[in-house]
């Protein structure tokens, strides 16, 4: 066969995508990310109000546990692989410096977001992997094993392996538009239903008129559904012009999404202060921090990323069925799925290289 023109390409420049072709690049893989936007990495400009929560310092046990089924079983051999500890030596290595707040929480020690766009965009420059930007993928075709066809309007590329990092569904203005989904699908994979991640709540116009704009601080709130208490959140809770949002409240819009739960109400708990809140509505998916739902876990495999139904397509970040709390949970899942991604395409392309050698 015609030798590919190059060996991987990475569809979404995204945070999983830059992981991904930053840790091409050290592999000395050769690769290209396809964005379809005209700027790369909107997402990340946008994550911890423009500050940038790029982890947790938290032990991965601790993380998993966050997670919870199905995510953690599945997520648990990318964090242990690159764990929170390896990004920030990782970060600081790359000359970008972090700092730990009380909370645990992991921000650049700039609290700027475009630092971290820019550690990645330098270090694509230096290993020399290509970004082609508005350049939303068509197709992607496997011709035969080892070789893919990915279409864009205006031009075809071959490579001999594929990477989807396209995504969840939330703020599509972003990029994340579910095309990713959209190709492994006509190539056999299952998407799981969309629903909201990490989103605030609609209350009745008469307790948001009662209640005006602030934020209290140490709250506790559990979910109330079917008479029971289901789980019990903490942090912030955030009194907006539409209802509440804040960690305590987003935090719990994602258990309530990941189990199906219906006519939620929350007992809330602010230092002795007691509310029963009966929110009306979830906020829309596409305010959403992250999405609930994407490619099905039980056909990739958790240990490579790669398709088990479709050799050669591999998958990192959100496109995945993959959610988690807010405090760089999502970021950290991005990366670590990238770098395991790419530690198995590396060692496929050496052995199928010695092969043909």
């Amino acid at each position: 066969m015609n030798k590919p023109a190059t060996d991987l390409i990475i569809i979404g420049g995204g945070a999983a995508g830059f992981m991904a072709g930053v840790t091409a690049g050290e592999r000395k893989i050769r690769a290209v990310i396809l964005e379809r936007c005209p700027k790369p990495g909107r997402k990340l400009l946008m994550c911890g109000n423009n500050r940038c929560n790029i982890t947790s310092a938290l032990p991965v046990k601790e993380m998993l546990a966050d997670f919870g089924d199905p995510v953690a079983p599945f997520l648990e051999p990318a964090l242990t692989a690159f764990p929170p500890s390896a990004l920030r030596d990782w970060c600081h290595k790359n000359g970008l410096p972090t700092k730990m707040q009380r909370d645990k929480r992991v921000y650049p020690a700039s609290e700027k977001a475009s630092d971290v766009h820019h550690l990645f965009t330098d270090l694509l420059a230096k290993y020399n992997i290509g970004l082609m930007l508005n350049s939303a993928v068509n197709r992607i075709t496997p011709l035969q094993p080892g070789e893919w066809l990915v279409k864009t309007d205006g031009v075809e590329l071959t490579a001999r392996a594929v990477l989807l990092a396209t995504g969840g569904v939330s703020y599509p203005k972003t990029g994340s538009v579910g095309d990713g989904q959209k190709m492994a699908a006509a190539l056999g994979h299952k998407v799981t239903p969309y629903r909201p991640g990490l989103a605030g709540f609609d209350m009745p116009p008469a307790w948001i008129a009662a209640n005006p704009v602030r934020s209290i601080p140490n709250v506790k709130l559990k979910i109330i559904a079917g008479g029971k208490a289901v789980a019990t959140t903490e942090g912030f809770l955030e009194i907006e012009k539409y209802g509440i949002s804040g960690p305590a409240v987003t935090n719990a819009s994602r258990i309530i999404s990941r189990q199906n739960l219906k006519n939620c109400s929350f007992e809330v708990d602010m230092n002795g202060k007691k509310w029963t809140l009966h929110p009306l509505r979830m906020r829309p998916l596409k305010e959403a921090m992250v999405t609930v739902g994407g490619i099905a876990l039980n056909e990739v495999d958790s240990h490579t990323m790669e398709s088990k139904k479709v050799p050669g397509l591999f998958f990192a970040g959100e496109i995945l069925d993959i959610d988690g709390p807010s405090g760089g949970y999502n970021l950290q899942a991005a990366f670590s799925t990238a770098r395991l991604a790419i530690s198995d395409i590396a060692r496929k392309l050496k052995v199928h290289s010695s092969q043909r050698g």
